[in-house]
């Protein structure tokens, strides 16, 4: 059986594609390498515009831009589809640099939070979708 490959890219749909860009630039403190139009593919989708971000270890992070997105809806995880993305740190120190970083750039977390397998940091983004900083234990 062929083995199932690592995840290659995510892609958000967000409401403000600037606002957004200007918010994940902060946070990831780099900047896009890829902001254009995609054209519409049949069968596939009708089109967007996206701007993407490399992240260590080869992952790409991007942001769509959909003409239909309901700009008055935001992310809720009990509708079914993403609950949450999680960014791997390689220990809880690392976590407490993030949690500290968070401070700095105003965004709200819940603080670390300790359960068997590891410890987490939540926090949310403008269109509140939830995003996790995550450690195994040591």
């Amino acid at each position: 059986m062929t083995e199932f490959p690592s995840v290659q890219h995510v892609a958000l749909t967000v409401t403000d594609l600037e606002a957004s860009r200007e918010w994940y630039t902060r946070l990831l403190g780099a900047e896009a390498v890829l902001d254009e139009p995609v054209p519409p593919l049949d069968g596939h989708h009708r089109g967007f515009r996206h701007v993407v971000f490399a992240l260590p270890g080869g992952a790409l992070f991007a942001l769509h831009a959909h003409g239909a997105t309901d700009r008055s809806q935001l992310f809720d995880e009990f509708r079914p589809g993403l609950d949450h993305v999680s960014f791997g740190c390689a220990d809880r120190s690392e976590l407490e640099r993030w949690q500290e970083r968070l401070d700095e750039l105003g965004v709200k977390h819940g603080g670390i939070a300790e359960d068997a397998n590891g410890y987490g940091l939540s926090f949310r983004d403008p269109d509140n979708i939830a995003l996790e900083l995550w450690s195994p234990r040591s």
